[in-house]
């Protein structure tokens, strides 16, 4: 029997799906997308901050989002005292500046939740070795299951691997 993967999108995720000025991304992110609608071992979690933040773009642009929020199954998380305690550890240990509060709720809420992946194009605050050694750091200190912090592309790159 597979375990289920529980993976965490932000808010770029949902984004790349159409975004003209990066057609190479946007290509991947549709690929990831096919790909975790057609997986069964899979649980996708998207967080109140990342609806919120999709809830900021214009027309016709956020009808197109909201509609491909519905071709998955996911479970929608909302911040708690937890969620705001360790989000600004990880500002106050340095891992990601303060201006960077969303990021570090995205992170706080994978984590809690014990989610296997965060999945981002976001590589300024959170695909990046500061960021992933740092929150490494924390789930090992404070005893939390660890969690991967991964661009769609390499999600199901086996997968692809095993088709070439």
């Amino acid at each position: 029997m597979k375990t289920v993967e529980k993976i965490y999108l932000d808010t770029s995720i949902i984004s790349y799906l159409q975004q003209e000025d990066s057609p190479e991304k946007t290509e991947i992110t549709i690929r990831f997308w096919n790909k975790l609608k057609k997986r069964k071992n899979v649980k996708v979690y998207l967080s109140e901050i990342a609806m919120a933040e999709l809830n900021k773009c214009h027309e016709p642009k956020l009808s197109f989002m909201k509609q491909k929020i519905t071709e998955i199954n996911f479970t929608l998380l909302e911040k708690n005292t937890e969620v705001e305690t360790l989000s600004q550890k990880i500002i106050s240990l340095g891992i990601l500046p303060e201006k960077s509060h969303d990021d570090c709720y995205h992170i706080a809420l994978a984590v809690l939740n014990e989610c296997n992946y965060i999945v981002s194009w976001n590589f300024k605050h959170l695909v990046n070795v500061k960021t992933i050694n740092g929150i490494r750091a924390i789930t090992t200190l404070q005893g939390y299951k660890p969690v991967d912090i991964v661009s769609p592309e390499m999600m199901f790159q086996e997968e692809d691997d095993d088709q070439t």
